[in-house]
């Protein structure tokens, strides 16, 4: 028999799991479709909280954005080969952290890859492939060695005249971090930033089960390969499926190789795990252009990182930390 204090006791927990439900909006930030789901007790306060996520993104925008000219990273491509420029510990710390995952993947991501010449088009536009002596030169600029950072001064110097850096291959993961902090911080116990498939995720649906992501078949967009529950933290996907130019009936993708200027070849799709969005981001980059053996290793030697890949053949490969079941 239920005591009566209990039983009030569970009757008022039960108001309140089904209080919560969630709240989703979908808009463009950083030029790319944002998907912002919370769960609340209200639509108020969902409204609430999915507004202060957005402010808190254009924030992140306006820090790092390479297009606007006021922009701290845009100060520092200017002043490139001729003097440091001093940022704030935020943009800082974010560049420290990119040259040390170009440092561990041995420059397959590297943020001056902002430096490069657009040769390849993925638009219709290219009828030939570029040669070599273009495909060489475009990348002449481009090399996280020479992007130096002064700790002390909190400086960054770019050392070549026309290096520039971009933050397009973590910018959004960042960005969904930062909004993911703001939002636990102020009171929001669960939820999910998807900025165009860099998803993070914290606390769990109102029904008490973990969030789930959805392994898309890149042969088939229509179908899974599995779903997988997503626990405190980040999944990103980057495929070739979409973007693409075929010569000489040989597909090159849009992800370029910062240090040789080829396309990425043999994968269609990398899906990282990772506790943070920003190194998921740049990790899938990485793992896409270091390749199947290299990526697996790579991301083996990581904790808390999990990452699953697609090859040109359709064919499935996981590192051991993650068990896969079918759908």
């Amino acid at each position: 028999m239920i005591k009566r204090g209990h039983a009030l006791i569970f009757f008022l927990l039960s108001l309140a799991i089904q209080a919560q439900q969630t709240h989703k909006r979908t808009l463009k930030l950083m030029g790319s479709r944002f998907e912002i789901t919370v769960v609340a007790a209200s639509e108020a306060a969902a409204h609430q909280a999915i507004d202060m996520a957005v402010e808190e993104i254009g924030r992140i925008e306006k820090l790092i954005s390479s297009w606007d000219p006021g922009s701290q990273t845009s100060k520092i491509n200017a002043q490139a080969g001729v003097s440091p420029v001093v940022v704030d510990e935020e943009l800082f710390g974010l560049i420290e952290r990119a040259n040390g995952i170009s440092r561990l993947t041995d420059g397959a991501f590297d943020i001056s890859y902002a430096s490069m010449d657009r040769i390849w088009k993925f638009d219709g536009s290219m009828t030939a492939m570029p040669d070599e002596a273009s495909i060489k030169a475009s990348v002449a600029r481009v090399g996280y060695q020479n992007i130096v950072l002064d700790r002390g001064k909190r400086s960054v110097f770019l050392k070549s005249p026309g290096m520039k850096i971009g933050f397009g291959a973590i910018g959004k993961g960042y960005a969904a971090d930062k909004a993911r902090a703001l939002l636990i911080k102020n009171g929001v116990q669960a939820g999910i930033i998807n900025a165009s498939g860099d998803m993070t995720t914290w606390g769990k649906q109102p029904d008490g089960k973990e969030w789930k992501v959805a392994i898309t078949n890149p042969l088939d967009k229509n179908k899974a390969y599995a779903l997988l529950p997503i626990t405190e933290g980040a999944v990103v996907t980057s495929g070739n499926y979409e973007k693409y130019v075929t010569f000489g009936g040989v597909r090159y993708s849009h992800i370029i190789d910062p240090r040789t200027g080829y396309p990425a070849r043999g994968i269609l799709s990398v899906t990282v795990f990772a506790p943070s969005a920003e190194l998921a981001d740049a990790l899938a980059t990485s793992v896409f252009v270091m390749g199947k053996e290299v990526g697996l290793n790579r991301i083996g030697q990581m904790p808390r990182v999990g990452c699953i890949i697609i090859d040109e053949a359709g064919h499935l490969f996981s590192s051991e930390n993650i068990k896969i079941d079918r759908i």
